[in-house]
């Protein structure tokens, strides 16, 4: 891992892990994890969160190199998740003089986590409070539910630096070269997209910050066109199509459902529609097409009917979108079923349940194989779905 130097006081002491696969034991990680840890040195020194205890000892290592001896002050605990949090005890062992600087809530929850003497030195912030450590000064922000409840995001005065917890994360190592965006929106809406109303609230007390760097919790360090990024945190936690476009998410059990997508997918193009993705739920990553689904402004549903309901890999794409409040779209019906059609009736019930949601009517339903008059019928979806 390359060296990362934020300022001459600010440095970065987290670590790579290229070897996780999957994290939180769901998401796919095709190119690692970084979890993201720093220090700031000045009268007094401060840690910015500990990391993963897979990583614990490399991160010990690198935060003792640029110790070259002097103690530790503080640590702030931004958030609790095992893989910010991990190696707190070990830190305390090796550091047991240090300030734990956290909220109400983050005290309350520590213990449920790790068994710490309750004399532990700790410093209870809220809202606007404020920690002077020299040159530096530490400004306290609560942000609740992005995406737990003790969450708290630091911004440092004098160098304009945020520390903006799991916000502005994403997937992959801290200097891997994929498209920020793209990990970056898998990221947030597997994991914070819930919670939209919580990060808007955060994004309108940021606004009144001047943000020159923002260190997140994951991913690269951020110091050029942050305007960029906090544009699209705004689009993604407002619930509004990032891109215009269409999305069919298919799910297709001996390949008919599918030739019907793809045959959606060609008149689409045919159309004029340049942003046409088409993704099959039973074989792609579902949290790709979760992102793709709140990335463009339409949605196609094709699914076979199964158990006199729906083949499931499309119940669980839709209950996926349900549970992270997916909402402010369009979205078309495509059923196949070969006697008793019912997975039309099945997505539109789980499309009930979500906010803002205008299903076209009718739906298409195909009778096993794909026939001359549901080309038509698919001209008509297409037409009012655009």
């Amino acid at each position: 891992m390359k060296n990362i130097e934020i300022s001459d006081s600010i440095r970065y002491i987290g670590a790579n892990d290229d070897e996780l696969k999957i994290f939180e034991n769901q998401y796919n990680l095709p190119n690692g994890m970084a979890y993201n840890s720093y220090l700031i040195k000045d009268e007094k020194v401060v840690v910015m969160d500990t990391i993963d205890r897979r990583k614990t000892d490399a991160w010990l290592q690198n935060l003792e190199n640029e110790l070259q001896g002097r103690n530790i002050d503080y640590l702030v605990i931004s958030h609790l998740e095992p893989d910010h949090a991990g190696s707190i005890k070990i830190f305390l062992d090796k550091y047991p003089n240090t300030i734990l600087v956290g909220n109400a809530k983050t005290f309350e929850m520590l213990p449920q986590f790790f068994d710490i003497n309750p004399d532990i030195k700790k410093m209870t912030v809220k809202e606007g409070d404020t920690l002077n450590i020299g040159k530096h000064t530490l400004q306290f922000i609560m942000a609740p539910m992005v995406h737990w409840p003790e969450v708290m995001v630091t911004y440092e005065q004098t160098e304009k630096v945020l520390f903006s917890a799991d916000a502005f994360g994403k997937f992959g190592i801290i200097d891997d070269d994929y498209d920020w965006a793209c990990e970056a929106r898998r990221y947030y809406f597997g994991i914070v997209g819930k919670f939209g109303a919580s990060v808007q609230v955060l994004l309108n007390k940021a606004k009144n910050l001047d943000i020159k760097t923002i260190c997140p919790l994951h991913g690269p360090v951020l110091t050029e066109n942050l305007e960029y990024y906090i544009n699209k945190y705004d689009t993604w936690s407002s619930y509004k199509p990032e891109d215009e476009g269409v999305l069919i998410a298919c799910a297709s059990i001996y390949g008919h459902t599918m030739e019907v997508a793809k045959k959606l997918e060609e008149m689409l193009k045919e159309k004029g529609v340049e942003k046409v993705v088409l993704t099959d739920l039973a074989n792609d990553d579902i949290d790709e097409a979760v992102e793709d689904a709140f990335r463009y402004s339409k949605v196609v549903l094709a699914a076979s009917s199964y158990n006199a309901r729906v083949f499931p890999p499309m119940e669980h794409f839709l209950t996926k979108l349900r549970d992270r409040n997916y909402q402010n779209r369009k979205v078309g019906i495509i059923e196949n079923g070969s006697w008793a059609p019912s997975a039309g009736k099945c997505m539109e019930a789980i499309l009930s349940e979500m906010k803002n949601i205008e299903i076209i009517e009718p739906m298409v339903t195909i009778k096993s194989a794909m026939k001359e008059n549901n080309i038509e019928e698919m001209n008509q979806l297409i037409s009012k779905i655009l």
